[in-house]
Order: structure tokens, then C-alpha cells, then sequence
């Protein structure tokens, strides 16, 4: 399956997500190819410190030249981080995907961003053959008392043209620890509340791997 991790805006956390799978499937016994399609390259920057640190099991992000590959013969996951930056290599990407999987911080400016986001993926769809997008809330607040995040997935429940995916990730230090280390969040705290909703969304997305 290929899996676009997108959005119009930056700073939504595309490459944290991107990275914490890729791991999260390799350690499942999945066969991943992870494609860097965003020009600041963040991607492939933490899978580079990841391999200088010695950590296994190692992702490889590849660049935008593997987006001439026969993507769709690949036996196993494909992850293509994309960035509004490259514009023309993120509708090719989109063209090519089964799905598209949209992090939406809880603000109303990211909700508007959403909108427009999903307009474009249909533009950029094959025809008719227009990939499934799916939202979900990241950097979710963790207090209670703050309704930002409630309210922001009740505007994307409304939202048409696209499937809202219950599961969130908080706004959690340990994200950014994780990342400047090359780890994954279930990693460096296996325990945590961000590995436990980290794997959590994982499974939602990717059922099969735990078959």
C-alpha cells in the first residue's frame, strides 16, 4: 500500500509521524520503503542520525527519484513524507497513492488548511481513482479543561470527502526527545502516554501488520 503522510501547512508533524511508523512497521516484520518528498529533508535527517547513533532496525528515506520506481509493485509499505514546498512531486505523489493520512493540529487555521488540502487531493487523483484520505488530531492538548481539540475533531468529523480517524497524539515532550535522537517515541519510553498512543494509531492504520 502507498501511504502519503501530507498537508498544506508545516509544522504539523508529517515527518515525526512518518518516522514512528516507518520504525513501528519495520519492527513488525514489514517490509517499508520510506520516500523523503519535503526539500528541508527533515525525513531523512532523523533517519540519518538513527544510523549514526547504531540503532537497529534501520530505516533507509529515500528522495524524490524513487517516485519513478513502480511504486505500486512493492511488496510491502511505502511512506512518502511530501511538503508544499515541492509542489509538482507532491501531486505526483498524491496521484500514486492508496491513501493519504492528514495530521491536523487542533487550530482553526489547520482546519481550513485541511479543507483546501483535501481539494487538492481530488485534483490531483487519478480520474475518478481518487485516493482515500484520512485525518486524525495530532499535538492534541493534554489537559482537560482545554476544548481546542474536541472542537477541532468535531469541525473534521464534518468535513466531507474524508474519513476521521478517532485516535489522537497528544502535544508530548517526549515527540521532540524521541526525534533529535533517531528513536522512535515507543522507544525511548516504551511505558509512556506518546508510545501508547503512538502504537495505538499505528494499529489503526496498519491492522494487518499484527496478523
Amino acid at each position: 500500500m502507498i501511504t502519503v503522510i501530507g498537508s498544506l501547512k508545516g509544522g504539523t508533524g508529517k515527518s515525526t509521524l512518518a518516522f514512528n511508523l516507518a520504525i513501528w512497521l519495520t519492527r513488525a516484520d514489514m517490509a517499508v520503503k520510506a520516500i523523503d518528498l519535503d526539500p528541508q529533508a527533515t525525513f531523512r535527517d532523523v533517519a540519518a542520525v538513527r544510523q549514526d547513533e547504531g540503532l537497529e532496525p534501520l530505516v533507509g528515506v529515500q528522495n524524490g527519484a524513487s517516485l519513478d520506481e513502480p511504486l505500486n509493485e512493492f511488496d510491502g509499505e511505502v511512506l512518502i513524507d511530501v511538503g508544499l514546498a515541492d509542489f509538482e512531486s507532491m501531486k505526483r505523489a498524491i496521484a500514486m497513492a492508496d491513501r493519504v493520512v492528514v495530521p491536523v493540529p487542533p487550530s482553526q487555521a489547520d482546519i481550513w488548511s485541511t479543507q483546501t488540502f483535501v481539494d487538492l487531493v481530488h485534483q490531483a487523483g487519478r480520474g475518478t481513482d481518487i485516493p482515500q484520505i484520512l485525518c486524525f488530531i495530532n499535538r492534541a492538548d493534554t489537559h482537560h479543561a482545554v476544548r481546542d481539540t474536541n472542537e477541532a475533531a468535531a469541525a473534521l468529523v464534518g468535513l466531507p470527502g474524508i474519513k476521521f480517524i478517532k485516535r489522537r497524539l497528544g502535544q508530548r515532550m517526549a515527540y521532540r526527545r524521541s526525534f533529535s535522537e533517531g528513536m522512535a517515541v515507543f522507544e525511548l519510553e516504551p511505558r509512556g502516554k506518546a508510545a501508547s498512543e503512538l502504537t495505538a494509531l499505528a494499529a489503526s492504520l496498519y491492522p494487518n501488520a499484527l496478523s
